[in-house]
């Protein structure tokens, strides 16, 4: 005898109405759910008791991704040239063997421009070992003395906040309020003639408008208000013509456009023959 098959039992079908509430209690509860989380750690973070164990699940947490093999090994730095690397260190909090997710990115970017010599800081969390952090760093570009004081300043006229001043001296010294600020254009202005910008020692701010310059430590030259390369650039030609500034002269006034004033050194009074017992002879009378 032949066994004939029942036929397959077929599934009754979901009704469209069935399949949709299925759907929207799945997209109403799980924000719910997740919202009453929320609220639930918020409430219990207030209490010291429920920060306690907050901070205890997530120390666990930091643990577990630590045996995971998320710990810091590596912190690659770019951009550093005056600012050490245990500085550097300190400021990210986060050294070899710290859980690498426990290092947060934000914090250390605000603790590194904090540092005097740092404009500006990135740092990166480069999963599963490394640091990165790329820095930019300030420039020194004069001394500025003003006030009773002596400063670092950099490019941008901002004062660079150093305890030791010894190891800048070689840098050029500006002088008077507002000469910071206007620092960066007037060497730009004396680059132009470098062999002349070289033997510059000193620049006076004078009545926050213009400037005198201190060149070989002896001679000063007053610079126009209005036209300062033009008096800069009159001044390199006639050191290259006539080396102006070789003659004993104690000021040289270039703010005039069509003359050079010089003032030379005072001339040193003659001393009166003396007698052979070295008092001054006497004239007969």
């Amino acid at each position: 005898m032949r066994r004939v098959k029942a036929p397959p039992r077929r599934r009754p079908r979901r009704s469209g109405l069935s399949i949709f509430l299925r759907r929207f209690a799945l997209w109403v509860g799980m924000p719910v759910l997740l919202a009453g989380g929320l609220y639930g750690a918020v409430q219990l973070s207030r209490s010291p008791l429920g920060l306690s164990a907050m901070q205890y699940a997530v120390d666990r947490m930091l643990d577990g991704t630590a045996r995971l093999g998320l710990v810091v090994t590596d912190v690659k730095v770019e951009g550093r040239e005056t600012t050490d690397r245990e500085t550097i260190l300190a400021a990210l909090g986060a050294g070899p063997g710290t859980p690498i997710l426990a290092m947060s990115p934000r914090r250390a970017k605000e603790q590194l421009e904090t540092l005097p010599w740092v404009r500006s800081a990135v740092v990166e969390r480069r999963l599963p070992d490394t640091v990165y952090v790329r820095l930019v760093e300030r420039k020194p570009l004069a001394l500025w003395q003003h006030g009773g004081k002596l400063e670092l300043i950099d490019h941008d006229g901002g004062v660079i906040p150093v305890t030791r001043l010894d190891r800048f001296t070689k840098l050029p010294l500006v002088v008077g309020d507002g000469a910071a600020s206007h620092a960066a254009e007037l060497f730009d202005m004396l680059v132009t003639e470098p062999d002349l910008a070289a033997r510059v020692n000193a620049a006076i701010r004078v009545g926050g408008r213009r400037w005198n310059l201190r060149i070989d430590n002896a001679i000063d030259v007053l610079l126009p208000t209005d036209t300062p390369a033009a008096g800069w650039a009159e001044l390199a030609r006639l050191e290259r013509s006539s080396a102006i500034l070789k003659r004993d002269v104690q000021t040289v006034d270039v703010r005039l456009p069509d003359r050079v004033v010089l003032r030379v050194n005072p001339e040193m009074p003659r001393e009166a023959p003396t007698s052979k017992k070295g008092r001054p002879s006497a004239k007969n009378t």
